[in-house]
């Protein structure tokens, strides 16, 4: 079992942001969720990156993650890609 970093609340934004992404697109995917309440998603996820966590291969891979997912969304929600 893969050992976790100590929590912090930063640390715990950002892996509750990095589980947002998949059900966001899910529910966009879906029709489950408008545009604005994902935006409105989208926005908490790009908050918790903008907290400055030295020193954790977690944080800079959930931040890396979430970074990838929260563009990925944008270009859906500006109608530049499909999600699949």
């Amino acid at each position: 079992m893969a050992q976790l970093s100590p929590s912090s609340p930063a640390l715990n934004r950002l892996r509750a942001a990095a589980g947002l992404i998949p059900l966001i697109e899910d529910g966009l995917t879906h029709s489950r969720i408008d545009n604005s309440k994902a935006e409105s998603m989208v926005a908490f996820c790009q908050w918790a990156t903008n907290h400055d966590i030295t020193g954790s291969q977690e944080a800079d891979r959930l931040t890396s993650n979430v970074i990838t997912g929260i563009e990925r969304l944008q270009e859906y929600l500006n109608g530049k890609i499909p999600l699949s």
